[in-house]
């Protein structure tokens, strides 16, 4: 279980949550579980979000391991490269 951090569009659709609790291994089934918990999300997901955890940013990692008890935060994606 990690507890991950929505930014304010995101927490709106989560029914105003800041925080929630998400069965997960990786990124991808983190997205696939909020998605399926909050359906107004999916959208946003399939647009596409950046994930930090423990403060380095991701995107498009789809592998990438969630550790316990690391710090994720949900973002909105940034341009760049």
């Amino acid at each position: 279980m990690v507890e991950v951090t929505l930014w304010g569009a995101l927490s709106q659709l989560a029914g105003g949550k800041t925080k929630v609790e998400v069965e997960a291994r990786d990124i991808r089934e983190l997205f696939r579980k909020l998605a399926e918990q909050y359906p107004a999300l999916e959208p946003l997901i399939e647009k596409g979000i950046a994930v930090a955890i423990d403060g380095v940013i991701y995107r498009d990692t789809w592998a990438k391991k969630l550790p316990p008890g690391a710090e994720i935060f949900l973002l909105p994606r940034l341009a760049g490269g």
